[in-house]
């Protein structure tokens, strides 16, 4: 560890920077933050320079620098381009023994300046110790996209009811409890809509609580396609909190490792002729989990209310009266349409789209074929592989043309996807000389031409092995 991350608290602690240019600026401002009582010399000080030392009742100096300058200082900051005066005011603060920052000379500073993301009173400091201050600030960039803003509401939330908090729960493993409730629960989803007033009430409410009365939570969340950069961030949250997961076929193994590492994992999926659980025993089990005082998730591919029964499972939970929330995700008919390079509508080719399932309850297929045949109109049929003979012979006998396009596309935006193309007189045969399996989607329509045009993923590697699109 080249360097030991330390807090300092600077509130109405005198701090000397050395320099008036725009790089002082910064240094400066970042100073009169933390509320330290900030001194800038420089022979000459930018206008914003002074302005903000005005402002936070800092002391300006149009002068050069001079050793008394130090005397009485907590820390230094140089933020000149002059070398000899950089080392000088290196000599001069070591020798005080006081802290010193030589902008972007990383041999010449006791301390350094990390990259932050600021929820105070949630601090986060990020270093690459000066040797790459552009990567220190990309990873800033995505702590900043990760970590909600209404994390320093919460941070102050808690603080004031710390010490109530001791006085109910004398066990630290009840406190820790406690706590996660508040971090995973009604409180954190009240603060994430800036609802400050209902999330203290809730924070009492729990607290009035005893251990035996707090109730599980189930979590319904949209996995997305397979690709893990496209879950929302809300789901990422409740994949990291829940105790329990239950998770189908379709959760791909990359999403499945984002889930929190000491949470149990129960499979439930369901492939053709072979359900792992039934509906009713996982609709069940997620009543009988949360009444166990569990935060379980169900983790679902797709978009759970897309023909992913997510109001069956809700509907047993709602009479049970336990607590659920549901997190959409990225459906296979948007993901795998936009991987392959086939916009669901287009000004040109489709003014509507219909998702519609290949196999309805008990195997049946009584489907609106009048319906699906208007012109314009883009059909995604999900669950239909084995039936494509039949889906597509029916199109065709209530009047779509037999010459229609059709992609089939197998596990979109994962490395296993896979594309084959036809028309609805073809594409039986075609998949017959390039077969594909499921979880694969079946896009009935004109723009499905554009797919030779607009595709730009081709897949990429699985255990060293390319897998690639078959329209090459």
């Amino acid at each position: 560890m080249d360097y030991l991350p330390l807090f300092f608290d600077l509130k109405t602690k005198p701090c000397l920077v050395v320099g008036g240019g725009l790089v002082a600026l910064r240094k400066a401002e970042l100073l009169c933050r933390a509320g330290a009582r900030v001194t800038v010399v420089a022979p000459k000080l930018r206008q914003e320079l002074l302005s903000l030392l005005q402002t936070h009742q800092g002391r300006a100096i149009t002068a050069p620098y001079r050793e008394e300058l130090l005397s009485g200082m907590m820390l230094v900051v140089a933020a000149t381009d002059d070398l000899a005066l950089n080392r000088q005011l290196h000599r001069d603060a070591q020798a005080r023994g006081i802290p010193i920052n030589v902008v972007d000379q990383p041999a010449l500073c006791s301390f350094i300046f990390p990259a932050i993301v600021d929820r105070s009173p949630l601090m986060i400091a990020v270093s690459s110790g000066g040797s790459s201050p552009v990567l220190a600030r990309l990873v800033r960039a995505r702590l900043e996209a990760l970590i909600p803003s209404y994390y320093g509401q919460m941070a102050r939330l808690m603080g004031q009811f710390r010490e109530r908090v001791k006085r109910r729960f004398e066990r630290i493993e009840s406190r820790r409890t406690f706590w996660e409730r508040v971090l995973y629960g009604p409180v954190a989803e009240q603060l994430s809509v800036g609802e400050e007033a209902q999330a203290e009430q809730w924070m009492t409410r729990l607290l009035a609580q005893s251990e035996e009365q707090q109730a599980g939570e189930v979590y319904l969340v949209g996995a997305g396609p397979g690709d893990p950069d496209l879950l929302t961030f809300k789901a990422l949250r409740m994949m990291q909190q829940a105790d329990v997961v239950l998770y189908d076929r379709l959760v791909s193994r990359r999403v499945l490792e984002l889930c929190r590492r000491d949470a149990e994992r129960i499979y439930v999926g369901k492939e053709r002729d072979n359900h792992a659980v039934p509906q009713e025993g996982i609709n069940q089990l997620l009543v009988d989990l949360a009444l166990q005082g569990k935060k379980v998730l169900r983790l679902k591919g797709g978009d759970p209310f897309i023909f992913g029964r997510g109001g069956e499972e809700l509907e047993l939970l709602a009479e049970k009266q336990i607590p659920f929330q549901v997190v959409p995700g990225i459906t296979a008919a948007a993901a795998c349409a936009c991987y392959a390079g086939i916009p669901l509508t287009h000004r040109d080719y489709a003014q509507s789209v219909k998702f519609v399932t290949g196999q309805l309850k008990n195997r049946s297929s009584d489907l609106n074929w009048p319906e699906l045949v208007h012109a314009n109109q883009t059909i995604v049929f999900y669950m239909g592989l084995h039936r494509i003979g039949h889906l597509a012979s029916q199109l065709i006998a209530h009047g779509k043309s037999p010459e229609t396009p059709v992609a089939v596309v197998q596990a979109g935006s994962t490395p296993q996807q896979k594309v084959v193309t036809g028309t609805l007189a073809t594409i039986e045969a075609e998949l017959q000389q390039n077969p594909l399996k499921p979880p694969s989607l079946i896009i009935v329509g004109e723009v499905v031409e554009l797919h030779k045009k607009l595709a730009w993923y081709q897949g990429a590697e699985e255990d060293g092995h390319p897998v690639l699109s078959l329209r090459e």
